[in-house]
């Protein structure tokens, strides 16, 4: 078993969907104690959002127009590193906050370098996408700071369901902790009723 935890909050310590998918590892660990995990904060490690030339060159069109420069190279490897700890991961537990009523730009980076065409999902000739990464669970720590509006998770977490069901993932279950600005009763109030889904989430 291999899980892959991510987590994309800038908040650190004070962050709740940080306490939530440590939550979910741990309810996880129980029921998979010899798991491998493999940890990435994108809060703290920010990465650099994708380039022409990258893409390029993870297509397969690179060309010698393209100078293949260390810095280049430095980028190839660590979106070949991003892919293969994703293709190996059974399970992904996403820490997701809503900002400015989407996903964090640091986790869209993630995103945009594991969502490539040959690699994660393929195009028929037709136009439609076929997964490249099925058989894996997801599992999303949503947290907000206001209360959940009409329409907002198209653009979080629908969104997210999206573009991991093109890549073939359907298992997708989702953790909701809201109105955590609304003051500290309201936060503890949510976070401990998140809390009590994350085992039944895991299992």
């Amino acid at each position: 078993m291999n899980i892959l935890h991510i987590d994309s909050a800038c908040l650190g310590d004070n962050s709740a969907s940080r306490q939530l998918t440590a939550a979910i590892v741990d309810a996880l660990r129980v029921r998979h104690w010899d798991a491998n995990i493999a940890y990435r904060d994108l809060g703290a490690s920010h990465l650099p959002h994708v380039t022409g030339p990258l893409l390029q060159v993870m297509r397969g069109q690179w060309n010698s127009a393209i100078p293949l420069n260390e810095a280049l190279q430095g980028d190839v490897m660590l979106t070949e590193l991003l892919l293969a700890e994703f293709m190996v991961a059974d399970i992904i537990v996403l820490g997701a906050p809503v900002l400015t009523l989407s996903v964090p730009s640091t986790l869209k980076a993630w995103l945009d370098r594991i969502v490539l065409e040959g690699r994660t999902y393929s195009v028929a000739p037709d136009g439609s996408t076929r997964g490249l990464a099925p058989a894996k669970r997801a599992i999303i720590a949503s947290t907000r700071g206001g209360p959940t509006l009409a329409g907002m998770s198209d653009y979080h977490t629908g969104y997210l369901k999206a573009v991991l069901a093109m890549l073939g993932i359907t298992d997708v279950r989702v953790l909701e902790a809201d109105g955590l600005a609304l003051g500290s009763a309201a936060r503890e109030q949510a976070i401990d009723a998140a809390l009590q889904q994350a085992a039944l989430l895991a299992a």
